[in-house]
């Protein structure tokens, strides 16, 4: 009896989810899920693209075919009836939800001025701890790019990574 009233409380309670979107369709979903009210998060990088006459700054999913959103999951049928919304990540049929905290840090990583740029997921490498500035406590992989230091910063359950430059006065190492 009381299995049962826990999953029906879980039901009912708010909690963000990685959506699967089709390829390049991020930005098209989130606008569905803008026009249903629902709450949403896509994380936009900008780069810098050339042609033959001109440049211009583009801004692009930093997680590749994710939209994360918040609902409640005896919601998520108004979010997967919107087109090119594949599904909600998770394990067999039930969708997994995000830790608490990893949206919040995201949020609130992006409106600082830091340059995030996505990154190859990674496993292995040096694990770091920035141990100053906005992201003080974060854990992530140490990598080096072109004489700048970066920490990759991953999301387990969607299987994709971001990284951030970082001075390296600022991290430590986990061991």
């Amino acid at each position: 009896m009381l299995a049962l009233s826990t999953i029906a409380s879980t039901n009912h309670q708010e909690r963000w989810y990685a959506a699967y979107t089709c390829a390049n369709h991020e930005k098209r979903v989130a606008a569905q899920l803008q026009a249903r009210s629902v709450e949403h998060l896509l994380p936009l990088y900008s780069s810098m693209r050339r042609w033959k006459d001109r440049r211009v700054l583009i801004d692009f999913p930093l997680f590749p075919g994710y939209v994360f959103v918040r609902l409640a999951l005896h919601d998520r049928l108004r979010v997967l009836q919107i087109p090119s919304l594949v599904r909600l990540v998770g394990f067999g049929e039930q969708p997994h939800a995000l830790a608490d905290g990893e949206i919040a840090l995201l949020r609130s990583s992006l409106t600082g001025a830091m340059q995030f740029a996505p990154h190859p997921y990674l496993r292995i490498g040096s694990r770091v701890r920035i141990a100053r500035g906005p992201l003080r406590g974060v854990e992530g992989i140490l990598v080096r790019k072109k004489n700048e230091f970066r920490v990759v910063l991953s999301i387990d359950v969607i299987a994709c990574s971001a990284s951030v430059e970082v001075d390296s006065g600022d991290i430590e190492r986990i061991f």
